[in-house]
């Protein structure tokens, strides 16, 4: 019996990795189609969105399984329930670059013209990685991390949102552009959110106890 229980968890654990990738290859794939004003990437963005709706499908379904089939006790209990949480995270990660995706066709500018859109991309594809890698490795360091880097994303998010305000105020004429990047920044900060509820759901599925003592989660 406690065979099939790992070998189902052993499954949990690639379902979960599979999805954070897929959620890495949105975020990518909609930042660059952003950037290159490529709707064929944008394209693919949405195409992940949809494949990480079915991959939460299936994760659910196996954590269902897991909970009704192998009555899992203590710290396999919270793994699961953790898991749970965080593949709602995950899909509102893809719905997010999805969100970022359909604006490419009323976004027409280069990284010249939005500076750290692609660092802010970057961070916010690390953080999901990390915090995905942080519950399969059962590190809570690398969980930890996840949580302080969301300050840099936020820290990011800041400076556009700056940035675009001078422009907004030179250039009235543009304010409806600039108020789409705007939107796209924010999405990026928004998915540093979730990872960030990724990391915390790790926290408490190693220790038993959610970081600040509660489950209020962003986003």
């Amino acid at each position: 019996m406690r065979d099939r229980f790992n070998e189902q968890m052993e499954q949990l654990h690639m379902e979960l990795i599979q999805m954070g990738s897929l959620c890495e290859d949105a975020i990518s794939a909609a930042a660059e189609a952003l950037l290159k004003q490529d709707q064929a990437l944008a394209e693919t963005a949405m195409e992940a969105e949809r494949e990480i709706d079915r991959k939460e499908r299936d994760v659910e379904g196996l954590c269902l399984k897991l909970l009704l089939q192998q009555q899992p006790v203590a710290r396999d209990l919270r793994e699961i329930s953790s898991a749970l949480k965080m593949i709602s995270d995950l899909e509102r990660i893809g719905d997010q670059a999805a969100d970022i995706a359909e604006l490419v066709p009323y976004v027409s500018c280069g990284e010249e013209e939005i500076p750290y859109i692609g660092d802010m991309a970057i961070a916010a594809c690390r953080m999901v990685t990390d915090s995905v890698r942080s519950f399969v490795k059962r590190d809570q360091a690398l969980a930890q991390a996840v949580c302080e880097a969301d300050d840099g994303v936020d820290e990011l998010f800041g400076k556009i949102k700056r940035e675009l305000i001078v422009l907004i105020s030179e250039d009235p004429g543009q304010g409806e552009l600039y108020l789409d990047l705007l939107m796209v920044a924010k999405y990026l900060e928004r998915i540093g959110d979730h990872a960030t509820n990724v990391a915390e759901w790790v926290e408490y599925a190693l220790t038993g106890v959610h970081p600040q003592g509660n489950e209020k989660m962003r986003g």
